[in-house]
């Protein structure tokens, strides 16, 4: 017999995860120092081909010198600030890059960064579900902060759904509206309204805060609204529209807002060292992930640099982290660099040298950590 019941958190958080591209990596999702490499070296025909990514290469060839033979290519946080600098000022860079042609590729790369981190993210990750199948068996009190733009964390975890719990992103989706003609899009359950379930089931809400957006989120700057398609994240590199397919048949339409008509949007945060946070789900992010932080008992870094890129992140737990709060860092590279950054954030972080895989195989660390 079904029943409608509230799903409610802890005061306090044991554990809140902080999750890196390392976490990732194992499943072979790129780190952001070879997304670039990869778009413009040619290997990827369809980008190759496409009208955007021959766009990219002839932005990446006139304005900054790579050698391909050497591994030698600029940073991606280096294109981005380049591009935001003119962007910001209002000014055009030359004849050829008008600044609204500079806001044109902008977008266009970081659509290409869509496409890139995509094409290893339409899979189940057996190490994600590791990590989840942790979280519910030893301390399902956690929540998880992560920087990486992929769902294979989410998609992990749908072998739970429903019987242990839901995934709350803590935003306001279109997918929530009673409105008409997003009917289609009702699927997805808000788990901060009362829920059907069965009367001896009580599932949990587990709350992922994507500070630097989703593949899966489209969003529509005339409505102000964020649309969840959790498993169409394509996009046609030729016109660069979000690409949606009707099932069972797999027909592809090209999406718009159902609100309004309006072309989306990415909502994804590029790495650049000019970040531009105000954006209105980017805001509501950070101020929810304010919250878990200070709430939180434990905090744990998984696969993550703690970059230069990332002064918000480090500001963000730089005014939130007590001395009190426990603080681990958990990271395959034992480097001085590393610890230091950490240690600015607290002085009693420790650290565990291991990778994303050892981690989620390590029962006793795990026990450590979440009992």
């Amino acid at each position: 017999m079904k029943t409608q019941k509230f799903l409610q958190y802890s005061a306090e958080r044991d554990v809140v995860f902080v999750l890196g591209a390392g976490a990732s990596r194992p499943d072979g999702v790129p780190l952001q120092r070879d997304t670039l490499p990869i778009i413009i070296s040619g290997k990827i025909e369809e980008i190759e081909n496409s009208e955007i990514g021959k766009i990219i290469n002839d932005f990446i060839k006139d304005n900054f010198e790579f050698n391909t033979e050497t591994n030698q290519f600029p940073q991606l946080e280096a294109v981005f600030g380049f591009l935001d600098y003119f962007i910001q000022q209002n000014e055009s860079l030359n004849v050829k890059y008008s600044n609204q042609r500079l806001r044109e590729i902008k977008e266009y790369l970081i659509k290409l960064i869509h496409y890139v981190v995509n094409l290893q993210t339409d899979k189940t990750s057996h190490y994600y579900q590791l990590f989840w199948n942790s979280i519910i068996n030893k301390n399902p009190n956690t929540s998880i902060i992560t920087l990486n733009y992929d769902t294979l964390l989410e998609q992990a975890f749908d072998h739970l759904f429903k019987k242990h719990g839901y995934i709350d992103y803590s935003i306001p989706f279109m997918n929530y509206e009673k409105l008409p003609q997003i009917k289609q899009y009702n699927f997805w359950v808000n788990p901060k309204e009362p829920v059907f379930v069965d009367e001896n089931e009580n599932p949990l809400p587990f709350k992922i805060l994507k500070l630097h957006g989703s593949l899966n989120w489209k969003y529509c700057n005339c409505c102000n609204q964020t649309l969840l398609t959790p498993w169409d994240r394509n996009i046609d590199l030729n016109k660069g529209k979000f690409l949606g397919y009707t099932y069972p048949d797999k027909q592809e339409y090209e999406y718009i807002c159902p609100i309004d008509g309006t072309e989306f949007q990415t909502l994804i945060v590029p790495p650049s060292y000019l970040k531009i946070l105000h954006h209105p789900i980017i805001s509501q992010l950070m101020m929810e992930a304010s919250r878990e932080i200070r709430n939180a008992k434990k905090i744990v870094f998984v696969g993550y640099s703690l970059s230069n890129a990332d002064v918000h992140v480090k500001a963000l737990f730089k005014k939130h982290v007590n001395s009190d709060k426990e603080l681990i860092v958990i990271n395959p590279k034992k480097k001085e660099s590393l610890e230091l950054n950490y240690k600015s954030l607290s002085k009693n972080a420790k650290f565990i040298v291991h990778n994303f895989e050892d981690f989620v195989n390590d029962e006793s660390l795990l026990d450590s950590i979440l009992l």
